[in-house]
Parts: structure tokens; sequence; C-alpha cells
């Protein structure tokens, strides 16, 4: 890689940007976060206190006024503003990461795509779940044939949260692209795509529970996978017990794994991936379990190690693809492919009906 680091400009400095997107932009090898664009007083003081030797700016105009000082924009505020603002960048010659999901549709994904390759730039998107521990663990199993053919995949995201907490996120503005269907539902959608390829049948339910909210809260997605795998998908902030984050079941064996990956609550926590000792493992008493024919929970199967979560891999990914030329983590009609699946799902779950795409 080249010497001097690619100078990043961070659009966003919420959730999004301050615990997932600044840590580790600023500490991957061939990266330098150079600046961030946030409008709140608070987050300003924020972004110069945890990065000193940023520039801070207020608003997306000003960073793109400077494109000829920034190698790369990453673009981590409200979702409704995903577009324009990946737009924006691209017209201004600058290759873009975008959080997810990158867009409200399909079609939008695809018109983002078709301008970078028409400028010849790299978009890409977000989708760190990808780097989680037990992906990565499911991922060499199935790669090594440990289960046999896998004939249901469950994948659980959820949460007890049964107050509001506020904000576009729980928004029942269409325009703001809310709702857990397009928050976890991107994650758990792009797990199984990226597991078990194309969707020929999507049905789904999607539920508000909580008092005074007005969108979904409480979802379910099943897929009908062209290679035959049914994928049951959850994604709820009103669970009061949680289930297995993964269970996955095959001709030859299964497994089941409890907890989420640590890497997020770590970042919450101020650890770095750069400093902190053993970055992305957990305890084994959270390894997950692979047999048949008995329940994990009383000691059926054996213990199958976690491998470390990996983050870090999505910006060094990055930086290869623009310094070296090396591959797009995750392309934009990668994200369009989830995006057709989640259009499906809501329509599906507003008409009551099974969708075939």
């Amino acid at each position: 890689m080249s010497a001097t680091p690619l100078r990043v400009g961070l659009i966003g400095y919420g959730l999004a940007g301050s615990v997932f997107h600044a840590p580790l932009i600023a500490t991957t090898e061939g990266l330098a976060l150079d600046t961030v664009v946030t409008s709140n007083p608070e987050r300003q003081k924020q972004a110069r206190a945890e990065h000193p030797d940023v520039t801070v700016t207020a608003t997306p105009d000003e960073l793109l006024a400077r494109a000829a000082d920034l190698d790369l924009v990453v673009i981590a505020s409200p979702n409704k503003t995903h577009v324009p603002l990946a737009t924006a960048a691209l017209k201004a010659g600058l290759p873009v990461v975008v959080d997810k999901p990158i867009a409200g549709t399909a079609a939008e994904a695809r018109e983002l795509a078709a301008l970078a390759e028409e400028r010849g730039l790299l978009l890409s998107v977000f989708q760190n779940r990808r780097w989680d521990n037990d992906f990565l663990t499911l991922r060499g199993l199935l790669a090594k044939g440990e289960l046999g053919d896998v004939w249901r995949f469950e994948s659980r995201f959820e949460r007890w949260r049964p107050e509001l907490k506020g904000g576009w996120r729980e928004s029942g503005d269409p325009a703001e692209i809310g709702g857990l269907l397009y928050d976890l539902g991107s994650h758990v959608v792009d797990q199984a795509l990226v597991l078990f390829g194309p969707v020929t049948q999507v049905y789904a339910e999607a539920v508000v529970r909580r008092a005074g909210a007005e969108t979904d809260d409480d979802t379910f997605i099943a897929l009908t996978h062209a290679s035959g795998v049914r994928s049951h998908l959850y994604a709820s902030a009103t669970t009061a017990q949680l289930g297995p984050r993964f269970r996955v079941l095959g001709s030859k064996a299964g497994y089941v794994k409890y907890g989420l990956d640590p890497q997020e609550s770590a970042l919450r926590e101020g650890q770095r991936p750069d400093t902190a000792a053993g970055w992305g493992t957990e305890p084994e008493s959270l390894w997950g379990r692979v047999g048949s024919g008995e329940c994990p929970l009383t000691g059926g199967g054996r213990v199958e190690p976690t491998l470390p979560g990996d983050y870090p891999a999505y910006y060094a990914a990055v930086a290869k693809a623009l310094l070296d030329d090396g591959p797009n983590p995750v392309t934009a009609l990668e994200a369009a492919s989830a995006l057709e699946v989640l259009e499906a799902a809501r329509r599906s779950a507003h008409d009551g009906v099974v969708v075939t795409l």
C-alpha cells in the first residue's frame, strides 16, 4: 500500500458514524480520517475529542466543496439521505462507502451502481455483519461440509427494548426508511443471500407491537432459496426471551449458536481494534455446538470454537480496493439483490401474500 494514507470524509456522527465507521477508519492501515460532517454541536465536540486531528464541518456541501482534498467519502447519515449524498459524492469524483441500506429500493441501488461504474469509482456498502464471529464460523462449517446439505437456516437478531427510543429509525414516515425490516432486516437478509444464494419466494410478517410505535418492531421473513434452502429470519425489538442467533439444520448435523458478536459492544465501550487484546473473540461459554439428535442446551453435540469477528477486514478491503485494485468487499448490486427481497417482504407483510421473485 501507499505510504500516504487515503483521506476519508465521514458524513454523519451518530451511532453509525461515531461507534462503527470513525474508529474502524482511524485504525485501518492506508486510511486516515480527515473530515467529519455533523451539524449537531454536541457531536461536533465529541468528534473533536475522539479524533483531535480531524476537520469538522456542519454540512455535506462543505465537505464536497473540498472534494479535491479527499480520496473517499463514507456516508453514515440517516437512511433517507443515502441516495442523494452518494449521488453527489460520485458526481464530485469521489469513491463512496454507504452504510446499509444503501437505498430504499433496488432500482435506486442499481442506479447508483451504474453511476459509479460510469465514473469508474468504487461504490461499496457497509455490511459489517458479514464479519461477525458466528457468521465467519458458520461459513467455515459450510465450506467444510460439516452440516451436509443445509435444509433450514434460522437467524435471529432480537432485542428486548419495550420502550421507544425515538428518532428517525422509529418514524412511520416511509421517506425515513425506518423500521426493523430495513434496519436489522438488511443484515439477516444479506447474510442469508451470501450463504445460500438467490431467493425465489418471500413471505413476511411486520408487526407494530409497542404502544406509540409507528413502524415495524417485530418482523419475520421466510425465504425460499433457488438452492432449496429455507431461511427463517427474525428481527425484533420486543423479544422478552432471546432465541439462538443461528440454528442451522442440515442432512448430517446442525449448528446452534447463542449470543451476539462482541465487536459492537466493544466499540461502544471505546475499545479499538488496534489496541484491544483478543479483538473479536468471545468466551468459550458462548461457543456454539454442532451435532445431531440431541439438544445443544443439554450438552448434545460437540463444542465448536467461534472464530474471531473481524469488522476491521471490511475497511482493510476498501483500502486494498482503492490502493491495490483489490475486489470491492460488498458491491451495490449485491445490496440491490437484498433490497429486492426486503421490498418483497414489505409487500408480503402488507398484503398477506407470498411474493414470487
